[in-house]
């Protein structure tokens, strides 16, 4: 009679990174190099090395926590602590993965919100202008974040030095960039 193995598939969230974004948790020996480089790790909850420790675990109240963070939304994506690791480890598009899992799992930390609210805004003047319209992703990330008075005594400046413009400029080819949005947005 044959024995059959019984095997069960890693489901941890360091195993879906590794899938995706091909970036092995494993590799980290914690020197710390990628925590102490990082400009935003001080406001941090969990600091890149930190996050990369909770993911070698692979216990889902650790992968819990890292979803639930705020610190993969903080993660400005400078990459110094790709340029400083001596395993060349990708934070940066882990991190962005971790985003992506935290947004369609619904574990969004509630202190993020400003920044999605940037990010959507950001992306609408993309999608609709085919470039940057600083003012309505001014508009429009202070519809959604609702900080209508944050920073108003800066626009009358811009306006007058010529930073901010009343209408956008539209490029060609619109269309493409809009099937573009269609094909990746979730």
């Amino acid at each position: 009679m044959a024995h059959s193995e019984h095997h069960t598939e890693n489901n941890s969230l360091a195993s879906n990174i590794e899938k995706s974004v091909e970036v092995k948790a494993q590799k980290c020996y914690q020197c710390g190099k990628c925590s102490a480089g990082c400009p935003v790790a001080d406001e941090m909850d969990f600091p890149p090395s930190m996050v990369m420790r909770l993911l070698q675990t692979e216990t889902p109240e650790n992968d819990e926590k890292i979803l639930r963070s705020h610190s993969i939304w903080l993660c400005v994506t400078c990459e110094m602590c790709l340029s400083r690791c001596p395993m060349e480890i990708d934070i940066p598009s882990m991190m962005d993965f971790l985003r992506q899992k935290s947004r369609s799992e619904k574990k969004v930390n509630k202190k993020a919100k400003n920044i999605i609210a940037f990010h959507k805004s950001f992306l609408n003047s993309i999608r609709f202008t085919g470039r940057l319209y600083e003012l309505g992703l001014i508009l429009d990330y202070k519809r959604q974040s609702l900080n209508m008075t944050q920073d108003i005594s800066l626009a009358p400046k811009m306006i007058s030095r010529g930073k901010l413009h009343f209408i956008p400029t539209i490029i060609k080819g619109t269309a493409q960039i809009g099937r573009i949005f269609k094909k990746t947005s979730n």
